[in-house]
C-alpha cells in the first residue's frame, strides 16, 4: 500500500499532466517522422477554429480518401515516448503511430496528423490548460475545415480517427459544430473517457482517503472545469455517423462500464464496440491500431 506522503504527490502529479497535458512540466517530443517507415510526407501548419497555431502531417496517397487522425493525452500525432526515462511513468514503452499510419497510407488512404493545442509542436493556448475536450474540439473542427481548404483534399472522402483525448474532443465538436462534419463518412472512438472514473480508479489504487473531492477541487481551482464536465457521454449522443469504438476491457486505469455507456449513448444505427484483450494497460491501447490495421480499414473501408 502506497504511504500517505507518496500517494499525495502521485495525485499532485497526475493532477498536473491532466491540467497541462506534460509529463513532470514536459511535452512529449517528437521522435519519428514518416520517413523512417517509407513514407513520403509534408510538414503542414493551420488554424484551429479560434486561431491557435497547430503543426502536422500531410502523408499523400494516390487515392481520394483521407483519414483524419485526432491523438491522445499527454501524446502527440507520433505517439509517446514511454520508453524515456523521464516520461516512463506510464507504461514505459513507446506508442508509435507511424505503423498504423504506414497501413493506412499502404491501404489507399491519405492521412493528416496533427498536434493537438498545448502537445507536441502545436501553439500553446488557454493558459496552457488542457480542457479533455472541451477547448481541444476547436482543434478537430480546424483540421476538418483545413483538410477541406487543400485543392487536392477538399473533395475527398474523409474519415476520423480520434483517439481518448482527440476522442472526446471530436464527441464535443460533432455535438456543439454538426455542420462542419456534414461530409464525414464514419468514425474510430479509441478509448473515449470520462474523467470521473479515471481519478476514481487513480484514488482507489493509490489509497488517497477523500482523493477524488482533492482532484476535482484542484480541477476546478486553476481550470474553471469540474470532473463531472470532462466527459464525452452526453455529447456521443448527437453521433449519428458510423461509429466504432475500442477499448482495453480490462483498463486498470477505468471502468468497462464508462466506454459502454458512452457506446450505448452513440445514436447512431451503424456502430460497432471492440473489446481489447489480453492486457490491462491502457497505452497497450494505443499501439491496437498499428498492431492490427484491419480492424480500422476493414470499418473505413465499408463506409466509403
Amino acid at each position: 500500500m502506497p504511504n500517505a506522503e507518496h500517494a499525495r504527490e502521485a495525485l499532485k502529479g497526475f493532477l498536473d499532466m491532466w491540467v497541462t497535458g506534460t509529463t513532470a512540466g514536459l511535452r512529449a517530443p517528437l521522435l519519428h517522422r514518416p520517413g523512417e517507415v517509407g513514407l513520403p510526407y509534408e510538414d503542414v501548419f493551420f488554424p484551429s477554429m479560434d486561431g491557435v497555431p497547430l503543426d502536422g502531417w500531410f502523408i499523400p496517397a494516390d487515392s481520394d480518401r483521407l483519414v483524419i487522425h485526432n491523438h491522445f493525452l499527454p501524446g502527440n500525432r507520433c505517439g509517446y515516448p514511454g520508453q524515456l526515462p523521464q516520461f516512463g511513468g506510464l507504461g514505459g514503452f513507446e506508442v508509435n503511430f507511424l505503423p498504423e499510419y504506414k497501413a493506412l497510407h499502404d491501404a489507399g488512404y491519405n492521412i493528416l496528423a496533427y498536434d493537438l493545442r498545448n502537445f507536441g509542436l502545436s501553439g500553446a493556448a488557454n493558459g496552457d490548460t488542457v480542457g479533455i475536450g472541451l477547448l481541444e474540439y476547436r482543434d478537430v473542427v480546424g483540421s476538418v475545415r483545413y483538410a477541406k481548404s487543400r485543392p487536392d483534399t477538399a473533395a475527398m472522402d474523409t474519415v476520423l480517427l480520434s483517439v481518448c483525448l482527440g476522442a472526446d474532443s471530436t464527441c464535443v465538436a460533432m455535438a456543439r459544430h454538426p455542420e462542419e462534419f456534414e461530409d464525414i463518412k464514419s468514425l474510430i472512438l479509441l478509448q473515449p473517457v470520462s474523467g470521473s472514473y479515471i481519478i476514481e480508479e487513480f484514488v482507489k489504487a493509490n489509497d488517497i482517503p477523500h482523493g477524488y473531492e482533492e482532484f476535482d477541487r484542484a480541477l476546478f481551482e486553476r481550470t474553471g472545469f469540474h470532473l463531472a464536465e470532462q466527459s464525452p457521454l452526453e455529447y456521443a449522443k448527437s453521433i449519428r455517423i458510423p461509429t466504432l469504438v475500442a477499448q482495453v476491457h480490462h483498463d486498470s486505469m477505468t471502468r468497462p462500464e464508462d466506454v459502454q455507456s458512452i457506446y450505448d449513448a452513440i445514436p447512431a444505427e451503424d456502430k460497432k464496440l471492440v473489446w481489447i484483450e489480453g492486457t490491462t494497460q491502457r497505452f497497450r491501447g494505443y499501439n491496437y491500431f498499428g498492431e492490427h490495421p484491419e480492424v480500422a480499414i476493414e470499418w473505413f473501408d465499408s463506409h466509403m
